[in-house]
């Protein structure tokens, strides 16, 4: 089960020759999920290969970094032919600005645009086995981050001890394992219980967009697989992130410490560390002892399914 993280755009506000405004996006067993939508995102796409059937994008905020891509995007996709609809999810009383971006000047795309409103603490989509729920987040603006949940998996298959209960190799395996009860030919029935073990957490990934650290973000990367953090600034301009609704690569590191996550990807690095980015990696992790890294534009990340 394949989930691999591309990150098209990585820098803060302003945008650098190595890093385009924020953007990420997620490949899902072939599902492509955007979150948030920079200027140029379409080109960043083409750039690192990710293709451009996109069913959902997810927006943190309307701040212009975040959202600038959406109508060059929305008109890419309509010169090639979509006919596929596109689902918008953006934060509650933000519908109508996000209607007039995608329909900029005048453009009537030829496939079905349609923007949900979605409040933090809820669910904006829900899939066949996973669920992208929105997380409250702290920004000068309305704003929300993303958590992809996926559903727990079945236990481990203890094929041994079927064997030794009588239950014979074949479809009855599988009946168990998808929790069904079997009977047996002598009339013994087995009971899933009995042959599968608890069943395991599916993968977790959460993008806060930009934020404040704050106690949502932490309980929704509990235990995540990756979470990738507002790290804007370095500690030198702590008052500086107070101020505009971001966070230090050093909060980001304190907060992914205390929610226990297996790796950190820093983003929305100011363009005043472009030459210095290393220095934002090197305070997160004098807090942080897992997988720590600024994350790069065209930087792919898979997440392998938890043994």
């Amino acid at each position: 089960m394949s989930m691999r993280v591309t990150f098209l755009g990585t820098s803060g506000a302003i945008p650098t020759t190595q890093r385009a405004p924020s953007a990420v996006l997620v490949n899902r067993e072939g599902e492509r999920l955007l979150f948030d939508c920079g200027e140029g995102t379409q080109r960043q796409m083409m750039r690192y290969g990710t293709g451009f059937d996109i069913s959902h994008i997810f927006v943190t905020h309307l701040h212009g970094d975040h959202i600038l891509g959406l109508p060059g995007l929305v008109q890419s996709l309509d010169f090639n032919d979509r006919t596929d609809a596109l689902a918008i999810h953006v934060p509650p009383r933000s519908r109508e600005d996000i209607r007039d971006l995608v329909h900029a000047g005048g453009h009537q795309p030829g496939f079905p645009v349609r923007i949900h409103e979605v409040s933090p603490g809820s669910v904006a989509y829900a899939g066949d086995d996973f669920e992208v729920r929105t997380v409250q987040t702290d920004h000068r603006t309305r704003s929300m981050g993303f958590a992809l949940v996926e559903d727990d998996r079945p236990g481990r298959f203890d094929r041994e001890h079927a064997e030794e209960l009588g239950v014979p190799v074949g479809p009855k395996f599988g009946r168990l394992h998808e929790g069904e009860s079997v009977e047996l030919d002598d009339g013994r029935v087995v009971h899933p219980e009995q042959v599968v073990g608890d069943s395991r957490p599916g993968r977790r990934l959460v993008y806060t967009g930009d934020t404040r650290p704050v106690d949502a973000v932490e309980d929704a990367a509990a235990d995540a697989n990756l979470l990738i953090h507002d790290a804007t600034f370095a500690d030198d301009e702590d008052a500086r992130a107070r101020q505009t609704g971001h966070s230090t690569a050093r909060e980001a590191g304190r907060l992914a410490a205390r929610a226990g996550v297996d790796r950190l990807a820093l983003t929305h690095v100011s363009s005043r560390y472009a030459a210095d980015w290393k220095r934002l990696e090197r305070e997160a992790r004098e807090v942080f002892d897992g997988d720590c890294f600024v994350a790069s534009d065209g930087q792919t990340i898979d997440i392998p399914v938890p043994e």
